[in-house]
């Protein structure tokens, strides 16, 4: 008795029936495979933003959001970027960032080309109390860093005393 005979199914052989093999090849089946991963995917990620996404969709660039005391700070990492590629907005306590990079390669003796081109938007809504007009960014050795102090004038939480309701104004 060989090895072979103890397996309980033959490599030769398919257990599924004519009907699903031919079915698993269709485009159409494919397709609603895809989708439903897809599908999967984006609900079981964790939300950012109000919206899913899978990880590797939702963190480039890579953001840091650091509140001291006195400063909020936010670092990007944006390696091969220039300050020319970056647009950094801050409008009603949201800050963005825009960003797009070009680089095309040719090699007319070999006869190849390469281009690639890529784009990003992130947008992150700063802590109460950002000072949105003395903001400064810098952007060295592809981090950038921008950094807002706080404005003096927030106000803490206070206590509000109740009355018994007997006295209106």
């Amino acid at each position: 008795m060989s090895m072979r005979d103890l397996i309980p199914w033959r490599r030769q052989e398919n257990p599924a029936p004519a009907l699903f093999r031919d079915e698993e090849r269709s485009p159409y089946v494919q397709l609603r495979r895809e989708m439903d991963r897809l599908f999967e995917d984006f609900f079981r990620a964790p939300l950012v933003g109000g919206i899913g996404l899978s990880s590797n969709v939702q963190s480039w660039p890579y953001l840091e959001v650091k509140e001291t005391d006195d400063q909020v700070i936010v670092t990007a990492e944006l390696p091969g970027l220039t300050e020319k590629d970056v647009d950094v907005t801050v409008d009603d306590g949201v800050l963005t960032l825009r960003g797009k990079k070009k680089s095309e390669h040719q090699d007319k003796d070999r006869g190849w080309s390469e281009r690639y081109y890529g784009r990003f938007e992130r947008s992150i809504v700063l802590p109460d109390g950002a000072d949105e007009e003395n903001c400064q960014g810098v952007l060295r050795d592809g981090v950038l860093t921008v950094r807002m102090p706080k404005s003096q004038r927030t106000t803490r939480g206070r206590r509000i005393p109740l009355g018994d309701g007997a006295t209106q104004h």
